[in-house]
């Protein structure tokens, strides 16, 4: 008696269903993706130094000198906390987008490498990223912030409200440093090199001519005016019937003695010192930009919370 299991013909029926028949084979597990490079994820690189290059975009033209050497100090010492942010060049090379006092110090300090971030950005990119973070920053001249805000409208075609909006100011704060551009060179050097303050240069563009500009301004620097007489000394040149006003002003110059005490204060913190007085009577101005100023100020007026006393 033949069974099922040795019929021949039913072994090849078998045979014919298995092979019309997918197999079910088990499903094999997908390989494991390959980790991305540290570049994608936005971790920090060790990047060495000399491979990096200055920002072509960088709208800061003037670095403290006594703060960069702290940095410098803390560098050496500590390192780079905050890393940088590059962009990659052809030839291996990278471009900086942010960060330039870190990198300045890591040279001054010896330093073989930093840590960078590296992000994929085209030109136009590295330029807002570049011009948007200096403005977020409290330490630059003001030429400097009316220069970044002028590139940001010209390259980007951006509008005071839309710059307003991404550098976390208001839009009369921006309309007030673009207008400095309308000053005469000269005079947009004095107020660079801090000789004549934004308030002093607000005053100044009341004036339609950059030579009665350019004169006033003079003036300002002669007498050592204060915002308030430099606004109504230009209000007097405004309105012809202020002229007494104005020679009121003009025949008010500085005590030398006033001048030279002024000037004392100047050299010994470092800082634009300004002494209004009137008779014997009066106020002594000082400006400051950031905590370091502010601490160089008490130490010099003998600050002594470090040992207790209130």
């Amino acid at each position: 008696m033949t069974t099922a299991a040795n019929d021949p013909k039913r072994r090849a029926l078998g045979k014919g269903l298995e092979s019309l028949l997918p197999s079910r084979t088990p499903p094999t597990a997908p390989a494991p993706a390959a980790p991305p490079p540290a570049a994608a994820t936005g971790k920090p690189l060790e990047i060495a130094v000399e491979q990096i290059d200055r920002n072509p975009f960088q709208t800061r033209t003037q670095f403290d000198e006594a703060k960069l050497a702290e940095l410098t100090a803390s560098v050496t010492a500590s390192g780079v906390v905050q890393p940088i942010v590059v962009r990659a060049l052809p030839g291996g090379r990278f471009q900086l987008i942010m960060g330039e006092r870190r990198w300045l110090a890591s040279q001054r300090a010896g330093k073989a490498t930093i840590p960078a971030i590296v992000r994929e950005v085209s030109d136009g990119q590295a330029m807002e990223m570049t011009i948007v973070e200096n403005l977020q920053r409290a330490d630059l001249n003001p030429m400097e912030q009316a220069r970044a805000y002028q590139r940001l409208s010209q390259d980007f075609h951006l509008t005071q409200e839309q710059m307003a909006t991404r550098t976390g100011k208001d839009r009369a704060s921006v309309s007030n440093f673009l207008r400095l551009l309308k000053l005469p060179l000269a005079v947009q050097q004095n107020v660079e090199s801090g000789e004549i303050t934004f308030g002093h240069a607000r005053a100044l563009l009341a004036l339609e001519s950059p030579e009665a500009i350019a004169a006033a301004a003079q003036k300002v620097l002669t007498l050592h005016l204060s915002v308030r007489s430099t606004e109504s000394y230009v209000q007097g040149l405004l309105h012809p019937e202020s002229k007494a006003k104005v020679a009121k002003i003009e025949a008010v110059a500085q005590d030398p003695n006033v001048r030279e005490a002024q000037d004392q204060l100047r050299r010994t913190l470092g800082l634009k010192v300004t002494i209004e007085d009137k008779k014997g009577k009066g106020r002594v101005i000082i400006e400051y930009s950031g905590v370091d100023d502010f601490d160089a100020i008490l130490t010099a007026l003998g600050d002594r919370r470090e040992d207790g006393v209130a």
